[in-house]
């Protein structure tokens, strides 16, 4: 699809915890088949496959999900240019770091987080084709979700002028609004979703990272410069990694440097955050219930309900997300499915990391 070698880059580093007890740490959303036959790190390397002319993934992720993803890959024939195994969890913008000094400084990168839906995978590939020329020539370039609803779960990207056809400059990035400013937001017509996705010459954003983070590429460039290699498996220097900041690619870089563009896009995307998400994108039936496993609902609505073991009944309720596996059950409301996360931090302050 493209003149410009560019790399996908996909980061494989985040928790679920707003997933549990289906996702767990030792192995979290991205490595679950939580939509379908295929889990979602999977379908992130496939829409950004050799046969339309990426090269081969990188992938950044830890020691403890190794295994699952070299077994998950091969089972969709990928063939990873590297798996760089992060020594402990430091955000975005080091994870990022990482990946940009195992390439050269003019190949682009395509960062994208492994968690992701999108439905129409042609929008994606255009949208990069258009991002790439600019890219090429140093901008850091982000793609922006054309909103349907006032949102207030997303970041935002306000744009300014254009600087190449379906691409332009960004005014600035703004946090999670409240209700009333999304709406406002959504009248301008000149606001997006921050859909977390990067296109960026590694070179460029070394750059830019030594300029506004200089302790982050420092401490990237000498882990990796003292790593250890076995294949295509690349364990960075953990002390020296360790003394990097944890700070997301947002914060550390996009929001400060000069040259950044934003390519609006609509394609049908996602983050599988959190149940409420699961709910919209799986197949419902009658009633507005999506459910999986050895299930019996009556008199029921608008509920997810899935179980990896026991039976479960549910009768004359609704708006509920109820989940069972071998070792727990979660009934949640789904208004209220963002405090999942809430569950996990209790576990482990109650020591039961087991089953976090």
């Amino acid at each position: 699809m493209n003149k410009v070698q560019t790399t996908p880059v996909i980061l494989s580093g985040g928790a679920g915890t707003r997933l549990w007890p289906l996702s767990r740490s030792a192995s979290p959303k991205q490595l679950l088949r939580l939509l379908g036959a295929e889990t979602l790190i999977q379908s992130t390397a496939r829409r950004a496959g050799p046969e339309s002319g990426f090269a081969a993934p990188l992938i950044v992720a830890g020691e403890a999900h190794l295994a699952q993803i070299e077994a998950q890959l091969a089972e969709i024939g990928v063939s990873p240019r590297a798996i760089v195994l992060e020594p402990a969890g430091r955000n975005t913008a080091p994870a990022v770091a990482l990946a940009a000094l195992m390439l050269a400084e003019d190949e682009l990168m395509l960062v994208m987080p492994s968690d992701h839906i999108i439905n129409d995978v042609e929008a994606f590939r255009a949208a990069i084709a258009r991002a790439q020329p600019l890219a090429a020539d140093g901008w850091l370039v982000t793609f922006g979700i054309t909103p349907d609803r006032p949102e207030t779960g997303y970041g935002y990207i306000e744009t300014a002028e254009r600087v190449a056809e379906g691409v332009q400059r960004v005014a600035r990035f703004v946090e999670k609004p409240p209700i009333e400013t999304a709406r406002a937001y959504l009248e301008t017509g000149r606001f997006y979703w921050n859909a977390g996705i990067f296109l960026l010459r590694a070179g460029s954003f070394l750059a830019e990272l030594r300029r506004h983070a200089p302790g982050i590429e420092a401490a990237a460039r000498q882990s990796v410069a003292n790593a250890a290699a076995d294949g295509t498996t690349l364990r960075p220097d953990r002390a020296h990694f360790l003394a990097s900041p944890s700070d997301s690619i947002d914060y550390a870089v996009m929001e400060k440097a000069d040259r950044v563009a934003v390519v609006p896009v609509e394609m049908g995307w996602s983050d599988v955050g959190a149940f409420d998400t699961l709910l919209k994108w799986l197949p419902h039936d009658e009633n507005g219930n999506a459910t999986g496993g050895d299930v019996i609902a009556l008199d029921t609505t608008n509920c997810l309900i899935r179980s990896e073991g026991p039976l479960v009944a549910a009768i004359g309720v609704s708006n509920l997300t109820i989940i069972a596996t071998g070792d727990a059950i979660l009934v949640v409301s789904n208004d209220r499915s963002q405090d999942v996360k809430r569950i996990v931090d209790a576990l482990k302050i109650d020591g039961r990391h087991n089953m976090s």
